[in-house]
Order: structure tokens, then sequence, then C-alpha cells
């Protein structure tokens, strides 16, 4: 079985010879929502589950701030992916474009929902 960031390269290489693929942001809209939260959950390291709380991944952190109270948009969440924010650390060197851009529209789309 392919692992996740193995799944989204290969689907991302699809995507793209299909020219179906302009941007990571579409990879984003087409990638399946449970990679996505296997992402939030537990392969993001340290894992966006444990302090941020987001009913949609059956998160409860409390260090972060209350996802679906703040509801950010897919470029804020990318912003604090890339570059970090306050106490939280960035993920530009653990996770790849995909893999951010997928969180980000993610976070985006189920947050306050």
């Amino acid at each position: 079985m392919l692992s996740p960031s193995r799944w989204c390269s290969r689907a991302v290489r699809r995507l793209v010879l299909a020219g179906l693929l302009g941007a990571p942001a579409a990879l984003a809209q087409e990638a399946a929502p449970d990679e996505a939260r296997l992402l939030f959950q537990q392969q993001a390291q340290p894992p966006c589950a444990l302090c941020h709380s987001l009913r949609a991944a059956a998160a409860s952190g409390n260090i972060g701030p209350d996802l679906d109270q703040l509801m950010p948009s897919a470029e804020q969440v990318e912003a604090a992916l890339r570059g970090g924010l306050g106490v939280m650390p960035s993920y530009a060197d653990s996770l790849d474009d995909e893999q951010i851009a997928l969180l980000a529209h993610y976070v985006s789309q189920v947050a306050g929902k």
C-alpha cells in the first residue's frame, strides 16, 4: 500500500499528465479528505491535532487556537504551516508543497462546519 505522501505525489503526476492540475491548490481540491485528515491527525510532526481542536478531524488539542472557532482561510493556514506562528513551528522542512496545500485546503473547508 502506498503511503499518503507517495499517493499524493502519484496523484499529482497523474493530474498534471492529464492536464487537470495547474497548481498545488488544485491537488487539494481533488485529493481525498481522508488523506488530509490523516496528515492533520498524525502524519505531520508534531501532529496538528496535538495542539489544535478541529471537529472534522476528531482533534481536541488545546495549546493552539480552536480552528472551528477561528475558521482560517486556506491562505492563512498555508502561511502558518510554511512560516510558523507564535509557538507553532514551521512545517516547511517536513511537509512538501502538496501536503501543505492539502492541509490548508482541508482546514479551510471543514473548520466551523
